[in-house]
């Protein structure tokens, strides 16, 4: 029996995992990664990169995505509290343009999975933030790209008020600040 759940989103391929985590007065154990339990739920996909960034609260990355090479990405939070958004870029998807959003904490151990074809962002919530992502492929920074975080179309719904953050106060990098609308990626592919 796999020490892992996979619980669907709604968007296919896009999936919630939650670990088996045991706990005692010591603190907790979990594994956060294993290809025979993965295979079981029906996750079969092999990793080639390890990323770990640190954030503080009102930091906002993505929405990235590469052209080419496209990464698979499963993603958790280990200190701190993020919104995670997957946006499916896939043109011949029933979903082609959704998104799903997920509060990924240090406290709630869930992971997502997000698979190639998709852009993905997070806003940090907590003052201090950790996440790390294993990747299916290589990131390639001839082939990045993005769509600005507040696009119309995508309407993502950012828990900003929630905690206490303003929009004017977000902070971006230059990279992301400039970022295309998803209008402009739809006439990129068509």
């Amino acid at each position: 029996m796999s020490k892992f759940k996979k619980i669907e989103t709604g968007i296919e391929g896009l999936y919630i995992i939650e670990p088996t985590v045991f706990g005692d007065r010591r603190g907790f154990f979990m594994e956060t990664w294993n290809k025979k339990d993965f295979q079981e739920i029906g996750l079969d996909m092999e990793f080639v990169q390890d990323n770990h960034s640190k954030s503080r609260k009102g930091v906002l990355r993505g929405l990235h995505f590469q052209t080419k090479n496209s990464q698979g990405k499963l993603v958790r939070c280990i200190t701190g509290k993020v919104y995670d958004v997957a946006v499916d870029l896939r043109k011949n998807s029933k979903t082609f343009g959704k998104y799903y959003g997920i509060e990924l904490t240090e406290e709630n151990k869930l992971m997502f999975y997000i698979p190639e074809g998709f852009a993905h962002g997070y806003l940090a919530l907590t003052q201090e933030v950790e996440f790390l992502y294993k990747a299916t492929n290589y990131y390639s920074p001839e082939y990045e790209s993005g769509i600005i975080w507040n696009d119309e179309d995508i309407n993502i719904e950012w828990p900003f008020e929630k905690y206490g953050i303003k929009k004017e106060d977000l902070i971006l990098s230059e990279k992301d600040k400039k970022l295309q609308r998803f209008k402009e990626y739809i006439g990129e592919i068509q």
